[in-house]
């Protein structure tokens, strides 16, 4: 089941978790949920979404894949950076699902991280029963 995501900058944090907790079916009580984010250039993580650590961990992407660093994919689209800090973030997530809900800890939530926005982008849900 596909979700929309839109984006209005060019790095953003968006928390999807009820979206995705949406989408587990009525009736699997225990099972797998799969996130897949179907971009070469964002991903999809589990963290806290918290404003000072949305901040840290852009700052962290920032200084581990400058946006201005020669890239060579650059000649091409000019968005190398984002390729790759999409590679560190990963580009999906498999969440448990116990008695029909994802069985995510007190502080989790399902971020979908942007890298090269603004745009409209789909994420693409699985659940399996265990």
């Amino acid at each position: 089941m596909p979700i929309e995501v839109s984006t209005s900058e060019r790095v953003e944090f968006i928390d999807v978790t009820s979206e995705v907790a949406a989408t587990v079916p009525t009736g699997l009580d225990e099972g797998l949920c799969t996130v897949f984010v179907p971009h070469t250039t964002a991903g999809v993580i589990v963290n806290e979404n918290e404003n000072r650590l949305i901040s840290d961990i852009e700052r962290l992407l920032q200084r581990l894949v400058p946006r201005e660093e020669g890239y060579e994919h650059d000649e091409i689209d000019d968005n190398a950076d984002a390729h790759l800090r999409a590679t560190l973030l990963g580009g999906s997530v498999s969440l448990p699902v116990e008695d029909g809900d994802l069985a995510l800890g007190t502080w989790q939530s399902v971020m979908f991280v942007e890298c090269d926005g603004p745009r409209t982008r789909h994420l693409r849900i699985t659940t399996t029963p265990a």
